[in-house]
């Protein structure tokens, strides 16, 4: 794609969905199986209203039998993990004035219930399997479409699709059919339909929220009895969905780095979005009554780890215990409900604070 947008302070070029690729692979796999001509290009109306001309790749047929295709995953500027893979349709014919649509090879399955789709259905989402069994339908139905990713199954061990109950492959996605580069709606779809699974069995019990990998394998050792979802830097969007699931206890681990912003009322927790980690040390320094001298030699450290260390060797380590009473606080102010909250911090050199 030739379109850009603006993110970040960078020109990113647009790109397009692997919804997209199925839906193009399906339409020239239909012309070529009914016309018995290959098109080099195919367009297709996206769910966002754009039109794409894409490249058809790997040609092959046999006649009145099956026709298949494949199309190039671009997206463009975003760091994606199936960017240039080749999503292939193979089209045939069907029940007279019917459609189907099913995944093959490297297309993930649904193990668990609660996601879009049933138990044991290929991972093809809502939008992209209606944008395909349209594309069949316009041709005048009485044809079927697998999708297959001969990539599908490695690259799904680079996802998340594991954690939230599919397994196989890839999942075809694509709401708009566009690719936004650096979107974060894509990070929180994912956090969401984590969330939702856990909803399915944990609600009483409650969830564990953790910033990132290190966090969920401290909460594996110290055994604590929650089933944990990571949340990046998205902890106020995961909080305000897992309450509206119905969770009513929270228990946040992370680095003191991280949740320092918490204790301050900041629930983005990118550096872009706010590095507020030595303002929130100073802040519950000053609340305490302690010298401008310790405030300011606090303020000049480069780390948060090397701020707690220095607390606790001086013996201040009652600074770190406001300020995880901070982050309750915050928390239930931030819900505006009375929940449970439970805050465990750690450093990377002293562990559990």
């Amino acid at each position: 794609m030739d379109e850009f947008i603006i993110a970040h302070g960078q020109k990113l070029r647009m790109g397009y969905t692997t919804g997209s690729c199925a839906q193009a692979a399906t339409k020239a796999a239909a012309l070529f199986l009914l016309t018995g001509e290959a098109p080099e290009q195919v367009d297709i109306l996206t769910p966002s209203g754009k039109t794409l001309s894409l490249e058809v790749f790997d040609p092959q047929i046999q006649p009145g039998e099956w026709a298949s295709v494949a199309i190039e995953k671009d997206a463009g500027d975003d760091p994606d993990v199936t960017d240039g893979i080749r999503i292939y349709a193979k089209v045939s014919p069907y029940t007279p004035g019917e459609v189907k649509v099913d995944g093959g090879l490297g297309v993930g399955r649904i193990i668990r219930k609660g996601l879009f789709s049933d138990v044991g259905d290929a991972a093809i989402n809502p939008v992209p399997r209606k944008k395909i069994l349209e594309e069949l339908k316009a041709l005048g139905g009485g044809l079927q479409a697998e999708i297959s990713v001969p990539q599908g199954e490695a690259i799904a061990k680079r996802t998340f699709n594991s954690r939230i109950g599919i397994e196989g492959g890839i999942s075809i996605l694509g709401t708009t059919g566009i690719v936004t580069p650096m979107s974060d709606d894509a990070i929180k779809k994912t956090i969401y339909m984590e969330l939702d699974q856990s909803a399915l069995t944990e609600l009483e019990k409650g969830i564990l929220l953790t910033p990132g990998n290190y966090g969920e394998k401290l909460a594996a050792e110290l055994k604590l009895p929650y089933k944990s979802v990571q949340t990046s830097n998205y902890m106020g969007d995961a909080l305000l969905y897992a309450q509206k699931l119905g969770f009513r206890r929270f228990v946040i681990l992370g680095h003191v780095g991280k949740l320092a912003k918490l204790s301050i009322g900041i629930f983005q927790t990118h550096s872009r979005t706010a590095d507020s980690r030595m303002e929130a040390f100073v802040y519950y320094m000053a609340m305490e009554g302690m010298s401008l001298e310790l405030l300011q030699e606090i303020d000049g450290c480069l780390t948060a780890e090397e701020a707690a260390g220095k607390l606790q060797a001086w013996g201040f380590g009652q600074i770190l215990q406001r300020m995880r009473e901070g982050i309750i606080e915050r928390v239930k102010t931030y819900l505006k409900e009375e929940v449970e909250v439970e805050v465990i911090l750690y450093t990377m050199e002293g562990g559990v604070l």
